[in-house]
């Protein structure tokens, strides 16, 4: 294993445990031992506590018992409602993963914001899986993986609403297994079609709330994994958790998440058996994850491509700023490939290489510039395919469609912090202030920058100008893409 600095270390855990850190925190960190930083980022701060995202109040919410008879004009306000408040719940996110004092919080609920993907047309629903999603972030799986199947939103997603005794819809159960736990090729056919019996009767009533509904519940006896009795959905779930393959399932997407899009099986075999054995903490997992010398092995280091949300989110922390419209931000995320609350399809965003084209990467280098020298957004976004819903959802995508078709060749007014940012580099010599800022922001692939073409390119006219220019410069090239 190849020596990789202290420093580069810390670097390296700032991004895969958050959104990258400025030059000022990665010092103070590299001077203390491992498993203060580990902790301290596991944890965060004691005044970190969980404030919940909400866009909309119940009390505001139209009385959804009488939709049927509400007027056409009516029917459009709510929809209209319910797409402008998906949109204001995507920027109040970004702005908390921005500004938290915990990233590893909100970057667990990235994780799982596409581990079990939904779309849904209402904000309600929206707010209220995303909030069961930032609770239980580091916490239990079994609870995460509990409130999420009993969240109205997902419920609609995956048709639960329509699974009754008498005609069993499969869907909800199959994606349980197949996405959520135990992935695809671990069940037999049989086990979905059980399953959806014993989740017949979930579902939820027009504010949000979980029901069970006894009449349409098949209380038969069911065979699933090799059990049998009179199960229910909770029943079917614990079964699921009792499977060590969910343990490596989970262990495995979160090792290509967190450390390599290559799967190590040996790693993420030792990684279940502890995430088994310790009743599914997922908090203990991470930190077994970043406590190990493994993980700061150098290949791991710089070869990772970062998301669409990664990206923009880093930008945000390293340079402080607001926008004058923050639904500017939906707008990149749609150009680069992940627009939050609308995935792709019920798996959801696939990672890895699939972040980048020829096209994408080509947007991806000119977003520092675009964001912090204000231009004009002249790339006109992809429209979002609507093949996760019909009905409401289909609408409600043309509408988003509409949206980013508007936003072309707006300028994209940011109201940007320098002074904080050009501060923590007020002791380093202006001889070294280059190579500094290239080692800051690029991790392990700094050597490939040129310094002669950065100080080429540099606004030299001052020394505040030097650092704002050589910093977009190195924003905007490929290895920023990579963390």
């Amino acid at each position: 294993m190849m020596a990789t600095s202290e420093k580069l270390q810390m670097q390296h855990l700032a991004w895969r445990a958050g959104f990258g850190q400025p030059l000022s925190v990665i010092n103070e960190w590299t001077d203390k031992r491992r498993k203060a930083i580990v902790n301290k980022v596991l944890i965060g701060p004691d005044k970190s506590a969980l404030q919940p995202l909400a866009v909309i109040a119940e009390k505001d919410l139209p009385d959804y018992r009488k939709q049927k008879d509400m007027s056409q004009e009516e029917k459009k306000m709510v929809q209209q409602m319910n797409n402008q408040g998906i949109k204001d719940l995507n920027v109040s996110w970004m702005l908390v993963m921005s500004e938290t004092d915990h990233p590893l919080r909100e970057k667990m609920a990235l994780f799982w914001h596409g581990h079990f993907a939904c779309r849904t047309q209402n904000v309600l629903f929206s707010q209220q899986l995303l909030q069961v999603i930032r609770e239980n972030a580091l916490g239990n799986f079994g609870d995460l993986l509990a409130g999420v199947s009993k969240s109205p939103a997902m419920l609609e997603f995956l048709n639960n609403q329509q699974n009754r005794k008498q005609r069993p819809n499969e869907n909800f159960a199959r994606e349980v297994m197949e996405l959520f736990t135990m992935g695809r090729g671990n069940y037999a056919e049989k086990d979905i079609k059980e399953a959806a019996r014993a989740f017949t009767g979930w579902g939820f009533d027009e504010m949000g709330q979980f029901v069970f509904r006894n009449k349409v519940h098949d209380d038969g006896e069911k065979t699933v994994l090799g059990k049998t009795g009179n199960f229910n959905g909770d029943d079917v779930l614990k079964i699921l958790l009792e499977q060590k393959q969910t343990a490596r399932f989970i262990a495995g997407k979160l090792f290509s998440y967190f450390v390599n899009d290559t799967p190590d099986p040996q790693r993420i075999d030792q990684l279940a058996d502890k995430f088994y054995q310790s009743g599914y903490d997922i908090k203990a997992l991470m930190k077994e994850i970043f406590m190990s010398d493994w993980f700061y092995d150098d290949r791991y280091i710089g070869n990772r491509i970062k998301s669409p949300v990664e990206l923009l989110v880093g930008i945000r922390r390293t340079v402080p700023m607001d926008f004058e419209q923050e639904e500017v931000m939906l707008v990149f995320q749609r150009v680069l490939g992940q627009l939050l609350f609308y995935p792709p399809n019920v798996a959801g965003w696939p990672g890895g290489r699939s972040w980048i084209d020829s096209s994408s990467l080509m947007f991806r280098l000119r977003v520092p510039q675009i964001i912090l020298y204000s231009q004009a957004f002249n790339v006109q976004p992809k429209e979002l395919t609507p093949e996760m819903g019909e009905g409401k959802n289909y609408r409600q995508t043309l509408q988003i469609n509409d949206f980013l078709k508007r936003q072309y060749a707006r300028k994209v007014n940011a109201r940007v912090n320098w002074d904080p940012y050009v501060q923590s580099y007020g002791q380093v010599p202006r001889e070294r202030l280059a190579t500094t800022i290239a080692a800051t922001l690029l991790q392990k692939n700094s050597g490939a920058v040129s310094n002669a073409l950065l100080e080429k390119y540099a606004d030299a006219s001052s020394r505040e100008n030097y650092i704002k220019t050589v910093t977009i410069d190195v924003m905007s090239t490929p290895e920023y893409q990579l963390c």
